[in-house]
């Protein structure tokens, strides 16, 4: 048995950037046979052993672990016992993949299967975090995290480079003005004169976290003043500029590591901020 769930709402970034392909599946019983896709294929297994043929070996994908299969390579799919297996993944057009990377090679993960911690966590955000999430903002700042995991995990090295304090800076002002009603990358590099991706490299070089974070992160600040004041959970996250109340609760468990529900019945919530 085969059963499938595409994306109802595909990711997808403005301008340069066409829609992506998402998957939710569960395989019992059943095989893909030997196929390949023009795209990354970046997988991560939620239930069961995906076994797979690649590159002349047999490949096993655990839960835990990342499935990163490159353009181009054939391959195949099946159970490897009657329990079968589930997992979710996105199709990464190479295109994309090289306006992170500014026209270097492509990079390779071998095995085709990882347990390198960040591209993990990279691939989580990509799979899960941006899944049936309209924000395009949120589709580059995974894809960033996604290349260069990729790039590290292939051995390559990245350039090293002095970077643009005043682009940061003037990026930063930006943010903090536009916390409400949100800025994009395209808009950086307009107000900033540098590429966006050049701007999110070393916005993290200098700020240790990307634009589009650091935005998310001031919205909860703000998120929290309105609730310290009596402001319903509702009223905060419109406030500070949330799509809605489930954004507002996914993005302050994110930041807070607790619901905004479970931080106002906390200590923290009292926090005095001088």
């Amino acid at each position: 048995m085969i059963s499938a769930t595409l994306s109802p709402n595909p990711s997808h970034s403005t301008g340069s950037f066409e829609l992506v392909e998402r998957v939710a599946n569960r395989l019992v019983g059943a095989a893909f046979s030997p196929h390949r896709h023009d795209t990354y294929t970046v997988a991560l297994t939620m239930a069961g052993v995906q076994a797979f043929n690649y590159r002349g070996s047999m490949r096993h994908s655990l839960p835990g672990q990342v499935l990163i299969l490159h353009p181009d390579e054939i391959h195949d799919g099946h159970c490897s016992d009657e329990a079968g297996f589930s997992y979710r993944a996105v199709y990464i057009p190479p295109t994309h993949v090289q306006a992170v990377l500014g026209g270097a090679e492509l990079p390779f993960v071998v095995d085709g299967v990882s347990t390198n911690p960040a591209l993990i966590a990279a691939a989580m955000s990509m799979v899960i975090d941006c899944a049936g999430v309209e924000d395009p903002d949120a589709y580059e700042d995974a894809l960033y995290d996604l290349a260069h995991a990729m790039n590290n995990a292939a051995g390559r090295a990245a350039t090293v480079r002095l970077a643009n304090r005043t682009a940061v800076m003037r990026a930063r002002e930006f943010l903090e003005a536009a916390v409400v009603f949100g800025a994009r990358l395209d808009q950086l590099e307009q107000v900033t004169g540098c590429d966006r991706w050049q701007l999110s490299r070393d916005f993290r070089a200098l700020l240790g976290t990307s634009p589009y974070r650091y935005l998310q992160h001031r919205r909860v600040d703000l998120a929290k003043q309105f609730l310290r004041k009596g402001a319903t959970l509702a009223d905060a996250a419109h406030g500070a500029g949330f799509a809605d109340q489930s954004h507002f609760g996914r993005t302050f468990r994110k930041a807070v590591g607790l619901t905004p529900k479970e931080w106002l019945r906390s200590d923290l919530f009292r926090t005095i901020i001088l």
